[in-house]
């Protein structure tokens, strides 16, 4: 008779479980989904840091020594426009490494901490409705073992009273007290009866919700989250790909620079500079003579020998205006003639030439300090970057190379600082030295009074045979690189006077000027303030000469005449 009111258990079991595992299987699909966006973030993560680190490699490449001194080559000026495309090119590997960390890494990992955010919040929506319907369910179960508790008694209680009414030998109290219990159960019956089917009217309403309300908005949450995802996803495939294709054109302008400065290598022009570099001047010998000694005819000297470049016309130079280019560059097999060692603070020259080769380095040196400066900016201005976003790289990774910076900061700026105290001491000497200078005016025919090379005033007596002062040192005088440039002139100096040696002077340095007692000099060039003048020998010879050596006459007009007595 309870057939009506009960079901099995196994119906709603199976029911539960069901709904069970499609719950567990969209939880599993949807950390699936949140797994790979991460692992796709990751890889996004691994390819900057490959750009980056590829960019590092090729601005390390581009780092190559000075190559000014070979810029006459076209092949070696392309080379140097191929670097330069080429550092070009680094910076574009590092500007697609800069947008994929802020565009597809940085996006990617705020949207995945959204999603874990919003998984979580759906699963714990799902999983309170379940557990809202099973204790629904709890409650109406209950209420049916009650009601079937109850049923029981009640035809147990049914049976007793039928037994009792039936049986002869019964008292009329116990039929009466069996009545009453009969009433009693059958009431109790009939009240869990109504709070059973009570539950079960709530029980079937709230499941009703909850499978065709509550769990199809959750699982339509879910899937909307996922398509989101999927969505999210293909969205930063298409800028993966748009951050490469927005600097192909650069590159491809970088390559186009590459094969240009390639094109311009022109090798009959590096050949014409060879050539034009290394040509003596020098004329091929002539004919070897016919010597007939048939003839009584005395053998003269054979004219085979290597003669030295003919002039046109056969007029002889005049030494006073110009100067045969061979005597001034005598070219070595390979290049300059080897320089000699100088001294850190150039105290083996001149004052002047001192002067000029320690403003010089003083240059040099305060553009490397502002190169170093430039650095030191940058590298902190990329800490800045990497403390306001944490995930580009560590800003403790970069102070090593900022340090090393400011150490070199600190030495070029105490190696400038040398220098200028030197150059402060040399400016000071040459004032001091040309304010005790007498002109040359003075000095030409005075006999007494003449300033030696050491730069003291001598009283020497009037004599036939004069001796010569203290000769300079020549490590301290002039080495040969330091006058190399300044013969390299194409036009020669114009003649501003004479001069008549003094003294002999042996001119063993490069750049000096051998001359001897009495030799009359043509002077192209004044004392700077340095004790050296520059002179012409007759034979066009061009060299400086010690100017407390000589008698200087400077002349208004270079072609005017100068007696020396």
């Amino acid at each position: 008779m309870l057939s009506q009111y009960f079901g099995t258990d196994m119906y709603w079991d199976s029911m539960f479980q069901s709904f069970q595992d499609q719950f567990e299987n969209l939880d599993k699909h949807t950390q699936w989904g949140i797994d790979f966006l991460e692992r796709y973030s990751k890889f996004v993560k691994e390819r900057l840091e490959i750009e980056q680190t590829y960019a590092k490699q090729l601005r390390l490449s581009v780092e190559y020594p000075d190559l000014s001194f070979v810029f006459r080559f076209s092949s070696c000026v392309s080379f140097y426009s191929i670097l330069n495309e080429l550092n070009d090119y680094a910076g574009q590997r590092e500007v697609v490494a800069e947008e994929m960390g802020h565009k597809v890494y940085g996006e990617l990992m705020r949207y995945s901490q959204d999603l874990k955010s919003e998984r979580k919040q759906h699963l714990q929506e799902g999983r309170k409705a379940q557990q809202y319907l099973d204790q629904c369910w709890k409650q109406m179960d209950n209420s049916k073992k009650k009601f079937e508790r109850e049923c029981k008694e009640a035809e147990k209680s049914q049976i007793n009273y039928d037994r009792l009414d039936n049986d002869i030998n019964a008292t009329k109290s116990e039929v009466e007290k069996a009545k009453s219990q009969l009433y009693m159960r059958t009431h109790s019956a009939d009240e869990s009866k109504n709070e059973y089917a009570a539950q079960l009217q709530n029980f079937n309403g709230e499941q009703w919700k909850h499978f065709n309300v509550a769990i199809p908005q959750i699982f339509k949450n879910l899937q909307d989250m996922d398509e989101r995802r999927t969505v999210k996803l293909g969205e930063t495939y298409r800028s993966f790909a748009d951050v490469e294709r927005r600097v192909v054109p650069i590159i491809s302008k970088c390559l186009e620079g590459m094969v240009t400065a390639a094109k311009a290598v022109d090798q009959r022009k590096d050949s014409a500079i060879v050539v034009e570099s290394f040509k003596s001047g020098f004329e091929p010998p002539g004919d070897y003579p016919f010597e007939d000694y048939s003839q009584n005819l005395s053998r003269t000297g054979s004219d085979n020998t290597i003669s030295t470049p003919k002039n046109e016309g056969g007029v002889k130079p005049d030494p006073k205006h110009s100067i045969s280019k061979t005597a001034k560059n005598k070219l070595w097999l390979f290049g300059k003639k080897p320089k000699a060692p100088s001294l850190e603070d150039f105290s083996h020259l001149p004052p002047e030439q001192r002067r000029k080769r320690l403003q010089a380095r003083i240059d040099e040196l305060s553009k490397e300090l502002q190169k170093e400066v430039d650095q030191r900016d940058a590298l902190n201005k990329m800490k800045d970057v990497y403390e306001k976003n944490p995930q580009m790289g560590d800003p403790q990774s970069l102070q090593p190379k900022i340090s090393e910076t400011m150490c070199n900061m600190e030495k070029l700026r105490s190696e400038i600082h040398k220098n200028e105290s030197w150059l402060s001491e040399v400016e000071g000497k040459v004032s001091s030295r040309g304010d005790r200078r007498p002109s040359a005016d003075v000095n030409h025919h005075a006999p007494h009074g003449r300033e030696s090379p050491e730069g003291s005033y001598t009283d020497v007596p009037n004599q036939e045979h004069r001796s010569p002062p203290h000769q300079p040192d020549p490590r301290q005088a002039h080495q040969p690189d330091e006058f190399d440039d300044e013969f390299d002139d194409d036009d020669p100096l114009p003649v501003i006077g004479h001069c008549k040696a003094l003294y002999s002077f042996n001119g063993q340095n490069e750049g000096t000027l051998l001359m001897k007692e009495n030799e009359v000099l043509y002077i192209i060039e004044e004392d700077k303030g340095d004790g050296w003048t520059r002179a012409r020998k007759q034979s066009g010879e061009e060299g400086y000469v010690p100017t407390s050596y000589v008698e200087i006459a400077m002349e208004k007009n270079s072609k005017g005449a100068v007696t020396y007595i």
